[in-house]
């Protein structure tokens, strides 16, 4: 029976041979690096881009190790394989989220027959389930690099030059590690103020951890990340409110933003607006204890107010200091310490690539990391060209009120296009879920900013109301096949879904007519 070698290593037989070719892995073995370092690639990064990457280069038959290394937060929190999306991101605070859905569902379920008793949220409770959980998928990465051969350094990595990095582990022991190329995907990390007494609040790297009920809570900061935490905490029943410089979702579309804003304060978050902290001081020991906290508005006044939790979420800063890049010149925004790179995500150093939310100008999302990883590894290893389009990417926010969106807000749109050639169809709408339940009949609002010149081609996608995920991921397919609005009106809607909506919408608002819900 034959036997198959490439570049010394043995493969196997004939059906072996085949089995490789058919799993696109046999290029990336006859391709193999004729080098003496230890690995082919080294990811350093162990969030969602960096696992992406590692993984798709290990399968297509590289050496590669990857290393992760959580530094605790300012309150002591770590965690482990992962990243930021499954340990402190996405995941928690998605299932948060739900924590607080199911409690709104309680309360309507009486509308709809059911005889239920009122609704008493337990927070330990919710963050020993939801932790259980991340410690699954904790393991499930761990085992599935081990399958995937890739191997797993749990140390912190620091280049010493193009080629060498050094390692350490949680004992302090260090050692030196080579590899061919690089993938920088070390993601970023919560943002303090430089203000006295900011060690006294947490950042969302604690929250989801939380070991006891926040209490009265103070959210800084109008970012989604603010807004999102705001929500199910109130949701839960915590007295809640988010103190906001200057205006909520910066970069989202400034009418949804207000009217999330304006939603979350009729159901109970209270807002300071144009207002900033200046000083946090504890006042009452023990948990949650008890801070005051200081801040002044936009007109120099003075606010003040006593809380169990101070929640910082005014951005966040990539991790790209102290890891050696000075070592290897590698070239930073200077104004955010991101990682510049060219479209193959390769940076000014030749065998340095960087991915995820370190990178400069890129989204700072989840889905867009792990494509870009898979993306790159398969260039890395020459099975591929294709490179990742950053262009109309959905998101989510996932508010009380959840807002989806795929393209351009509409201040966006109007200074790539002008105003004049955009028309901007809308329509707010009432769930038929809301109707029987008495829910605001007004609050859900669908929008959508089209083109004029390109046959009223659909840049801007905007869903404000219930499963805004579901709803944008379907139609963000549209959006990136270049749909225009007749491909809308041409789509026959699932009736009754709030879906459908795009599908019927006839009022433009430069015409004025009332766009206010009416019938299912």
């Amino acid at each position: 029976m034959p036997n198959v070698y490439i570049g010394g290593k043995h493969v196997g037989g004939c059906d072996d041979t085949l089995k490789l070719h058919s799993e696109g892995r046999l290029v990336g073995l006859v391709q193999a690096e004729n080098h003496n370092y230890d690995y082919d690639i080294v990811v350093i990064g162990g969030g969602s881009g960096g696992l992406a990457a590692s993984k798709e280069a290990a399968r297509l038959g590289k050496k590669v190790a990857v290393c992760d290394f959580v530094k605790p937060s300012p309150a002591g929190t770590t965690w482990g394989l992962g990243g930021t999306c499954v340990n402190v991101g996405c995941i928690p605070k998605k299932l948060m989220h739900q924590a607080a859905l199911l409690g709104e569902a309680v309360k309507d379920a009486g509308s709809f027959g059911w005889g239920v008793e009122p609704a008493q949220h337990s927070w330990t409770k919710m963050v020993e389930e939801v932790q259980n959980h991340i410690g699954a998928l904790n393991w499930g990465y761990r085992v599935a690099l081990r399958e995937k051969s890739v191997q797993y350094l749990n140390e912190y990595a620091q280049f010493v030059d193009n080629h060498t990095i050094k390692t350490t582990n949680k004992k302090g022991k260090e050692k030196t590690v080579t590899a061919a190329k690089f993938i920088l995907a070390t993601g970023g990390r919560p943002r303090y103020p430089a203000i006295p007494g900011a060690e006294l609040g947490i950042s969302s790297d604690d929250l989801f951890s939380l070991p006891h009920s926040p209490g009265k809570t103070l959210l800084v900061g109008a970012s989604y990340i603010a807004l999102e935490c705001a929500g199910f905490l109130a949701g839960m029943g915590y007295n809640t409110t988010v103190m906001v410089r200057s205006i909520l979702l910066r970069g989202f579309d400034q009418q949804i933003a207000n009217k999330i804003g304006d939603y979350m304060e009729e159901h109970g978050v209270n807002f300071v607006r144009q207002c900033v902290p200046i000083s946090i001081e504890r006042l009452e020991e023990g948990a949650p204890g008890k801070v005051k906290v200081t801040a002044k508005y936009e007109d120099g006044t003075e606010y003040t107010d006593e809380f169990n939790t101070v929640i910082f979420a005014i951005g966040r800063d990539a991790c790209t200091e102290n890891i050696g890049l000075d070592n290897i010149g590698l070239a930073l925004n200077p104004k955010n310490k991101k990682i510049l790179h060219d479209a193959s995500e390769q940076t000014n150093v030749e065998n340095v690539f960087a991915i995820g939310d370190v990178l400069d100008d890129k989204p700072e999302l989840t889905p867009v990391a792990i494509q870009a990883g898979k993306l790159l590894a398969r260039r890395l290893c020459g099975t591929s060209d294709l490179v990742t389009d950053y262009e109309t990417v959905c998101t989510t926010v996932f508010t009380p009120l959840e807002y989806g969106c795929c393209g351009l807000s509409e201040e966006d749109a109007e200074k790539k296009f002008g105003e004049e050639d955009l028309e901007v169809y809308h329509q707010s709408f009432w769930p038929l879920e809301w109707t029987v339940a008495h829910r605001p009949d007004n609050a859900c609002y669908a929008k959508m900013i089209c083109v004029k010149s390109q046959q009223e081609k659909v840049v801007g996608f905007h869903y404000l109301g219930p499963n805004a995920g579901e709803v944008t991921q379907g139609f963000g397919i549209a959006l990136k096949m270049g749909a225009t609005k007749a491909d809308f009106d041409n789509l026959i809607g699932i009736h009754p879904t709030t879906a459908e909506n795009f599908t019927t919408m006839e009022i433009t608002k430069r015409s004025g007519v009332d766009a206010s819900a009416s019938g299912c």
